[in-house]
C-alpha cells in the first residue's frame, strides 16, 4: 500500500510538473515563429548598440532613449559600462544620439541603469524626465530637468519607497508624481524566477506622489508597460507573460477602475500612446522564450503593433512591423512622430522607419 502511494504522489508531481511546464511555455511563447512584416525605408539608428529599452517623443521631435540597461537574466552586449540617456531630433533629415550630459552631484552616474522613461511638460513649459533606476541592483525613480538649450538633464532628486521594490515601467502624471508597474525581478530574482514558472500573479501597480504612496491596481502575472491617454481619462497596463493590455479608467484621487482586457498572441512590453489619435503603439516579443535564453543562432525576434480605437467593442489591433532578429532583437518600445516609427529594443539595436 505504501508503494501504491508513493507512486501516485510521484504520478502527481510529474503531472503537476508537466502541467506547469506546459503553461511556462505558452506563457513565453516558445513556440512561435514570425511572420515578418516589413516597412519602407528602415535605417538603423547611428549610435544605438546596447538597447533603447524605452524612449518618450516629445511634441516638438525631441527623443529620450534609454540605452544600457542591465537585466537579471537578460543579455548585455557591454555589462561593464553604465547606461545612458540619449537624445535624438527626428526633426532631423538622418538623426543620429547624443548623449545627454548629467548635471548635479545627487547621481551616481558609475552605477546609472535606467530602464523606464517617461516625461512632464508644466504650464511653464518645463520639461521633467522621469527614469526607473536600478543602481546596485536597487530600484529608484530619478528625476531629471531638461535643459534643452545646453542638451543636458539636471539630476533634482532620487524617489525611493516601500511600495516600489522593483520598478518597471511609469507614465508621469507630474515632476514627482507617477503611475508605476512592479514586476518584481530586483526585488527578489530567485523568486522572480519561480513566479514566471509557476504563473504566480505577483505584480501591481503603484500611484506615487510626495503627498500618498498606494496600490491601485494588482494581480499581474508580470505588470510591464504602462501609458495615459491623451486626455487623462484612462490608463493601459501590460501584462507581459499574460499577454494582455488592461484598460482601467482613472479618477480624481488617482484610483483605477478596470474596464476591458486585449488578448494578444504576443509578449507585449512598453506602451506608447500617440497624442493626437491616441492609438497604442506596443513593442512585443513574439518569442519570448528567447529575451530569457539568449543564443546568437536564435535570437529573438521583433514585433509592433498598434492598437486603434482601444475602448470601442472592436478595437482595430494590426502587426505594423515584425522579423525572426536578423535586423533588430528583442524590441520593447515603438513610437511615432509625424509619419515615422522609432523602434527600441531591450540590449540591441534602435531602428528608425517610414509609415
Amino acid at each position: 500500500m505504501a508503494k501504491l502511494i508513493g507512486l501516485t504522489f510521484v504520478g502527481l508531481l510529474l503531472a503537476l510538473y508537466k502541467n506547469h511546464q506546459s503553461s511556462y511555455q505558452r506563457r513565453l511563447n516558445a513556440l512561435r515563429e514570425v511572420t515578418p512584416v516589413d516597412l519602407p525605408n528602415c535605417n538603423l539608428v547611428k549610435g544605438v548598440e546596447t538597447g533603447a529599452e524605452d524612449l518618450e517623443i516629445l511634441p516638438n521631435g525631441l527623443a529620450f532613449l534609454s540605452t544600457g540597461l542591465k537585466y537579471p537574466g537578460i543579455k548585455s552586449f557591454d555589462p561593464d559600462k553604465p547606461g545612458k540617456i540619449l537624445l535624438m531630433d527626428l526633426n532631423e533629415k538622418d538623426p543620429a544620439v547624443l548623449e545627454l550630459e548629467i548635471t548635479g552631484n545627487k547621481l551616481d552616474k558609475s552605477s546609472f541603469n535606467p530602464h523606464g522613461v517617461s516625461t512632464f511638460t508644466d504650464e511653464d513649459n518645463a520639461v521633467y524626465l522621469l527614469v526607473v533606476n536600478h543602481p546596485d541592483s536597487k530600484s529608484t525613480v530619478e528625476v531629471f530637468k531638461f535643459q534643452e538649450e545646453e542638451r543636458s538633464l539636471l539630476h533634482l532628486k532620487t524617489i525611493t519607497h516601500e511600495l516600489l521594490p522593483s520598478i518597471n515601467d511609469i507614465a508621469a502624471v507630474g515632476p514627482e508624481s507617477f503611475y508605476a508597474t512592479n514586476d518584481h525581478y530586483f526585488a527578489d530574482p530567485y523568486l522572480k524566477s519561480w513566479e514566471m514558472y509557476l504563473g504566480l500573479s505577483w505584480s501591481n501597480v503603484v500611484y506615487y506622489s510626495p503627498d500618498k504612496v498606494q496600490v491601485v491596481a494588482e494581480g499581474f502575472d508580470f505588470a510591464n508597460g504602462i501609458g495615459i491617454s491623451p486626455d487623462g481619462k484612462h490608463v493601459y497596463i501590460a501584462e507581459l507573460l499574460a499577454h494582455k493590455i488592461h484598460v482601467y479608467e482613472k479618477h480624481a484621487n488617482w484610483t483605477l477602475t478596470p474596464l476591458k482586457v486585449l488578448d494578444f498572441d504576443t509578449l507585449v512590453d512598453n506602451i506608447s500612446v500617440d497624442p493626437v489619435t491616441g492609438d497604442l503603439w506596443v513593442g512585443c516579443h513574439p518569442n519570448g522564450i528567447r529575451i530569457f535564453f539568449y543564443d546568437s543562432e536564435k535570437p529573438p525576434g521583433s514585433e509592433v503593433i498598434r492598437i486603434q480605437n482601444i475602448l470601442s467593442e472592436e478595437p482595430k489591433v494590426t502587426v505594423v512591423y515584425a522579423e525572426n532578429g536578423t535586423v533588430l532583437q528583442g524590441t520593447t518600445v515603438a513610437s511615432v512622430y509625424k509619419g515615422k516609427l522609432l523602434i527600441g529594443t531591450v540590449f540591441h539595436r534602435a531602428l528608425y522607419c517610414d509609415l
